[in-house]
């Protein structure tokens, strides 16, 4: 990396002349045109981006097809034919029971922390604003923030002890998803044990490996996809308070899912029993085409093919006992130990290239929305870090009860889908308490239903908490009980 290239404002001296020598100096095409502010905006993020990257996102490009051959997600020497499914464990009676109590014990000592990756916008939702503000309360409109946290208070509540929360944004949205935090007072957890930190973008490159404006001061970058955690972990400090702390265990999720049983006991629980460098919980897909990543075993060890990889043969072939062969796939719910963290954060992952169509500014200045691909974007996927993992399980799930994401702001995986499953998980719950709740024919209740997940954090806590105070539940109307 160039000395210019520090982190600490350069002089328009200074970066022109290292952004010169490294081929990149078309940055600085419009600088006369700008106005005092806009060109120490561009000064800064030039001092910010990492151009040592760059230049291996270069040399990706320029041999794209030798990256292919190397990343965790090609066909790394064996046919897709070769491919058997993961094993996956099922937890159940006396084994769930055990699991269960070796995660308690993990959670009573304070050795586990969660992680969510909560970078993206609303947009597709149509919401201005970090997603994981986005509404999806089923009766108080409550954000997806506040479900996982409260989750952390209920855990901490429950064991004695805190559960930190590290919480990855994106410079789009860090200001804005830090203020929301602070304005609702954390959502009851106390302020030290949020820890923020921002993911790191890369800018992408054209075929000729240049970078593009998508402003005449500013210069166009993407996050370097969720294998980026890693190096952002190390960059911030995120890691080095995790072990600051003792905490053996994080749990991985995505900040869509509200349904999510963050630090579920029993999986935290076998994947420490177990001795898991990285333990992914997976759910039978909804059908052949899901698009969801599917964990393979090759050659002892695990890896997530994505669904694309394989043909529509493959997506549908059937076992003997007539379930889909490759039957689970992974929705980003993983746990690591703290060590794998630390080893992998400086192990570095494989770049995956992607052809898109990137907004650009043209020689005049004026903004281009490219009707077909002409840049390049780089990612580097977390479960790539399979390869490097001495022990990885795969632990199956029930999706009702844990996995109904908001992605799109209509049909399948929408708010409107999310928040039915929400309610129905909780009247399912109430039921289980001796709760008489009308179901309609397709097994909702006909009542919006919502349990903050402080009041219980499950069905049983909830059993508890109804038996102390019988008349909670009202007899008509919206179901909101919440501590």
């Amino acid at each position: 990396m160039q000395s210019g290239f520090s982190g600490k404002a350069m002089t328009y001296e200074e970066a022109r002349g290292a952004l010169a020598e490294i081929g990149q100096d078309q940055v600085f095409a419009f600088w006369d045109k700008l106005n005092a502010s806009e060109r120490e905006a561009l000064l800064a993020q030039v001092s910010r981006i990492a151009w040592s990257d760059v230049a291996m996102l270069r040399r990706v490009l320029a041999d794209e097809a030798a990256a292919k051959s190397t990343a965790a997600n090609a066909a790394a020497g064996a046919s897709a034919e070769d491919m058997e499914p993961a094993p996956v464990l099922e937890l159940s009676g006396d084994g769930r029971a055990a699991a269960a109590a070796a995660g308690e014990n993990e959670l009573r000592g304070g050795r586990v922390a969660a992680l969510v990756v909560a970078g993206g916008q609303g947009s597709r939702l149509g919401f201005d604003g970090p997603k994981g503000c986005y509404p999806v309360g089923p009766v108080s409109n409550a954000p997806l923030f506040a479900f996982h946290a409260r989750k952390l208070l209920a855990l901490r509540n429950a064991f004695g002890a805190p559960v930190p929360f590290y919480v990855m944004t994106s410079e789009t949205n860090d200001r804005a998803t830090r203020e929301f935090f602070r304005e609702n007072a954390y959502f009851g957890l106390p302020e030290r044990d949020v820890f923020f930190f921002v993911q790191g973008m890369w800018p992408a490159l054209t075929p000729e490996g240049k970078v593009l404006l998508d402003a005449p001061g500013h210069i166009f970058t993407a996050p370097d996809g969720h294998g980026g955690t890693l190096s952002a972990l190390e960059r911030s400090g995120a890691l080095a308070d995790m072990e600051k702390r003792g905490i053996r265990t994080v749990f991985y999720f995505q900040v869509d899912n509200p349904m999510v049983d963050v630090c579920d006991p029993a999986f935290i629980g076998e994947h420490v029993r177990r001795g898991a460098d990285v333990s992914i919980k997976v759910c039978a897909k909804r059908d052949a085409q899901e698009g969801l990543g599917v964990p393979v075993s090759e050659n002892g060890r695990i890896r997530i093919v994505e669904y694309t990889e394989f043909t529509d043969e493959q997506k549908n072939e059937r076992a003997p006992d007539g379930r889909l062969r490759f039957l689970y796939g992974s929705v980003a719910i993983h746990a690591f130990s703290t060590a794998f963290l630390r080893r992998e954060a400086g192990a570095g992952l494989p770049v995956h290239v992607a052809h898109k169509k990137v907004p650009h500014v043209d020689e005049s200045g004026a903004l281009v929305k490219p009707s077909s691909p002409n840049a390049c974007k780089f990612e580097k996927f977390i479960f790539d870090s399979l390869l490097d993992a001495k022990t990885a399980i795969c632990v199956a799930f029930d999706r009702e009860e844990e996995f109904s994401p908001v992605k799109n702001a209509e049909g399948s995986d929408s708010p409107a889908t999310c928040r039915a499953d929400l309610s129905r998980k909780w009247a399912r719950w109430l039921r289980a308490a001796d709760v008489k709740i009308e179901m309609d024919a397709a097994g909702y209740p006909t009542r919006r239903v919502e349990i903050d997940p402080a009041y219980a954090r499950d069905a049983e806590s909830l059993a508890r908490a109804l038996a102390g105070n019988p008349g909670a539940v009202p007899a008509e109307g919206d179901i909101w009980l919440k501590a």
